[in-house]
């Protein structure tokens, strides 16, 4: 059979196989953004992929081609269905899926899948929606990013509220959205959101540990044992505030004359980020051991993002022993404990943020402090209980769905017809997909 990656037709939804086995899940996972991509979304959704794997169920990804495809092949054990997509603006790397609706219906009505989940609120996610509603398969979503917050620095302030409507709309079709923080829940139900479900996110703490700490790479970075680096991980753009990184540093050099700065990551904003802090060490991306030995390996990790819903790089600084300065949002509100792992400052307030990382990095033994109670305070925070718990969701709203489907079918029956003149389907696995 030919392989997915090779694939001539690029109008054309393919896929190789969708096997199950005996008491599993067969889940259709519909997203923009997959591993090896580098960004939040695609490492959490690369985790719960191999977590559910891991368990048993039959899994179907339904994503844009990107790049590495031809290079890495298709991932082992997944049913991968290729769409076509256009580059995201400012986000060249990643792909926008192209509208797929009647593609998507009839893959689905040829291999019906029990559970239809949606992780990306693009194009394809919203034919995805379209496409379970009209064959009545339950759906359920992830509110990953605030893209109504992105909108004041690509200069579309304009459209902040037409975008959180189509977010809002998009959601509520489905029948959970699971969202990372219980202050978010609590935000989105106030502008509207429903069925919100709470899914918090894990860290690998056999991956991201202090004792990853390399001499030889902070010999790299011209740093002694006793200087002080300062990190920063994460995409280097205005909706992550990163040139604020560069104030703070800025300030910490008046106090720490041999502190250094070094930046992980890529981005719009790295050329200008390289012109306004010239003697900082830019990584670039960095993946898997490579990356935890360049958290480890710093001190001081500065977190200046107001636009997160989660914040996985906050878990994996305090996982490394980082004293984390950062806003008191996201993962930094539910995982700092200000004074004792970390420092929060109130969202927005650039100057307590600077104040606070010049202070800290200025007191050595406190920083030293902070770093070693960093790595217990997240130590509780494993994967598995996440998996654990998006299966349980799953599998509450497939238990919803199948009783509403028995009660239309027997308001049919009694009636004579089926209500929505079509055969009532059920979340049994007894349904083959082949």
């Amino acid at each position: 059979m030919r392989s997915l990656w090779q694939m001539k037709n690029l109008d054309a939804l393919e896929v190789e196989s969708f096997t199950t086995q005996p008491e599993s899940l067969r889940i259709a996972i519909v997203t923009e953004t997959f591993p090896p991509e580098v960004n939040g979304v695609a490492m959490t959704l690369g985790r719960i992929v191999d977590g559910i794997m891991a368990r048993g169920h039959a899994l179907q990804v339904v994503r844009p081609r990107q790049t590495l495809d031809t290079i890495n092949g298709p991932r082992p054990g997944i049913d991968e269905v290729l769409s076509r997509g256009i580059a995201l603006p400012a986000y060249g790397e990643l792909q926008f899926g192209l509208p797929a609706k009647g593609r998507l219906t009839k893959l689905w009505s040829e291999k019906r899948p029990d559970i239809v989940h949606v992780v990306t609120e693009g194009p394809l996610g919203w034919s995805a929606v379209a496409a379970a509603r009209k064959l009545h398969l339950p759906i359920t979503s992830s509110f990953h990013t605030n893209f109504q917050s992105y909108t004041p620095h690509y200069g579309i302030a304009l459209l902040k509220s037409p975008i959180d409507s189509y977010l809002r709309k998009l959601h509520n079709r489905t029948r959970a959205t699971l969202v990372p923080t219980k202050a978010l829940i609590k935000e989105l139900e106030q502008r509207g959101y429903e069925n919100l479900a709470l899914l918090s996110r894990g860290v690998d703490t056999g991956l991201f540990s202090s004792q990853k700490r390399s001499v030889a790479l902070r010999s790299s970075w011209n740093a002694g044992p006793e200087d002080l680096v300062v990190l920063l991980v994460g995409r280097l753009a205005k909706e992550k505030n990163a040139g604020l990184v560069v104030s703070a540093f800025r300030a910490i050099q008046t106090r720490v004359a041999n502190a250094k700065m070094v930046f992980v990551g890529d981005g719009p904003m790295k050329k200008l980020l390289q012109e306004a802090c010239p003697e900082a060490h830019f990584a670039g991306t960095r993946r898997g051991e490579d990356l935890a030995t360049h958290y480890a390996s710093a001190d001081l990790f500065l977190f200046p993002s107001l636009t997160e819903t989660f914040g996985n790089v906050v878990p994996e600084a305090l996982a490394s022993g980082l004293a984390v300065v950062a806003y008191d949002l996201a993962a930094a509100k539910e995982l700092i404990e200000s004074g004792r792992n970390g420092v929060l400052v109130a969202a927005g307030d650039e100057f307590a943020f600077v104040n606070s990382a010049t202070e800290l990095a200025a007191q050595r033994s406190l920083c030293a402090e902070m770093r070693g109670i960093a790595v217990q305070s997240v130590s509780h925070l494993g994967w598995d209980a996440v998996y654990d718990s998006f299966l349980k969701i799953l599998k509450g709203v497939l238990h919803n769905h199948g009783r509403e489907s028995v009660s239309s079918a027997d308001l049919g029956a009694q009636s004579g017809a089926n209500p929505r003149g079509q055969q009532s389907l059920s979340h049994s696995n007894m349904r083959p997909l082949l």
